[in-house]
């Protein structure tokens, strides 16, 4: 299996540096580049075309959050991971509104970390139900006038089958095998749930779920 290919974006060199050293002690992971700004973030990212960005939030010249929007409409198949120390619901909110696919704080543990990039890459929202629940709220209170229909009005059955076991943090192959359909089929379902919810990616549709209260069978969000 090939490795999971990153790219480390942190204005502080010791701490890119290090974790650099932490990330390749782990079989599976390949750290191809690092960027010390947004600007170098863009570039070498194009450049490189890593599977995983892991973005900090606040540097010198634009944000991450920033540079986790300029990757993600560039390379709609490169997935970002913030990792911070920010605390601030409104960088959460932010991050996960642009395209992150996962928010991490930088006192996580070294085997949490590499669960969660790897968990990622398989396509799982990476995200806890607490934070789902954040996230959901802030939509809820841009959102400008409330939705016409409840969701299950807007799903089909076979829908809001997939959208429950997104929940549960399983990849399309694994829907696609408990439903009893092909993989392609699971990525239109998820493509049209995408679209009905006017959502953006596989994380934002798992916290709408969770703050909704399809609550997964099996806590892979914790």
């Amino acid at each position: 299996m090939k490795p999971i290919r990153l790219l480390l974006v942190d204005d502080h060199a010791l701490f890119r540096k290090g974790l650099a050293r932490l990330l390749e002690t782990e079989t599976g992971f390949q750290v191809v580049g690092e960027a010390q700004d947004s600007t170098e973030a863009l570039k070498k990212a194009k450049e490189l075309i890593p599977d995983l960005v892991l973005m900090d939030i606040h540097m010198p010249g634009n944000s991450g959050i920033q540079a986790t929007q300029q990757i993600r409409e560039a390379l709609p198949s490169t997935k970002v991971v913030i990792l911070t120390v920010s605390e601030e619901d409104k960088d959460l909110f932010e991050a996960i509104k642009y395209g992150a696919h996962g928010y991490l704080l930088k006192n996580v543990r070294p085997e949490a970390l590499f669960e969660t990039i790897r968990g990622v890459f398989r396509g799982e929202a990476a995200i806890s139900r607490a934070t789902a629940a954040k996230i959901l709220n802030e939509f809820a209170r841009q959102a400008k006038k409330p939705p016409e229909q409840t969701y299950e009005e807007k799903l089909s059955a076979r829908e809001q089958e997939v959208l429950q076991l997104l929940t549960e943090g399983r990849t399309n192959k694994e829907i696609g095998n408990r439903l009893g359909i092909a993989e392609n089929t699971v990525k239109n379902h998820l493509k049209n749930i995408l679209g009905k919810l006017h959502l953006e990616n596989r994380v934002q549709a798992a916290t709408f779920a969770l703050g909704k209260g399809v609550v997964p069978k099996k806590n892979h969000l914790e």
